[in-house]
């Protein structure tokens, strides 16, 4: 995620939405590259292009900016999980797309899942909140699928999800963390495998049918 070449030179006149990425990509660049505390709105003025009172203009300080860069990653990795769980109904497909998610999304340029996953501000009521809401959200709708597809209750079905979300989330970090020592589509596969020998012990329901999982 990164500004606009056009976009770097001060003075330069853009639409309100324009501009507005271009400060948060600016933004995005030092928060990860120094962390929250580290970053200076000086710094993130001049990697924009803009002077510092154009910045003010658009958000009030650097929480502000932080925020909105939180909740806009935090709403793309959700509607991430969504988009995987609604690709398809075979329920093994299921939890190899959710997996992909997770891992899609640390794979993302510019790093933006250590704003969601490693924030420095975690300390912060709103940015604790928004981070909680993130994982209940991606859980509520796994959560939703295992109630819709097994015979276990609502309780042990959110259970389950808080599980796989934790196991997708940790293991993502993790291969992201190391480089991609694995290859990331056989790393998506191998978690996502063992989450699925895990959930098919349960019967499934298709089409009115109860089916043992393999």
């Amino acid at each position: 995620m990164t500004a606009p070449s056009d976009a770097r030179s001060r003075g330069t006149r853009l639409p309100r939405v324009r501009r507005r990425r271009q400060l948060l990509a600016a933004a995005q660049e030092v928060f990860v590259a120094r962390g929250y505390h580290a970053a200076a709105m000086d710094e993130i003025a001049d990697r924009a292009g803009v002077s510092k009172p154009v910045l003010y203009q658009h958000f009030p300080g650097k929480l502000e900016l932080y925020l909105a860069l939180l909740e806009e990653h935090s709403e793309a990795l959700v509607e991430k999980q969504r988009e995987a769980l609604e690709s398809t109904d075979d329920n093994r497909q299921r939890v190899i797309a959710s997996f992909r998610a997770y891992f899609d999304f640390v794979a993302g340029d510019g790093e933006a899942f250590r704003l969601v996953f490693e924030s420095d501000l975690r300390n912060l009521p709103a940015v604790r909140e928004k981070s909680e809401q993130t994982f209940q959200r991606c859980a509520e709708l796994i959560g939703e699928v295992i109630r819709q597809d097994t015979s276990i209750s609502d309780e042990e079905a959110h259970l389950l999800s808080i599980g796989l979300v934790g196991m997708a989330e940790t293991s993502a970090r993790y291969w992201i963390n190391t480089r991609g020592s694995v290859p990331k589509d056989a790393a998506e596969l191998l978690v996502a495998r063992l989450a699925w020998r895990g959930i098919s012990g349960w019967d499934l329901h298709r089409g009115g049918e109860e089916v043992r999982g393999s």
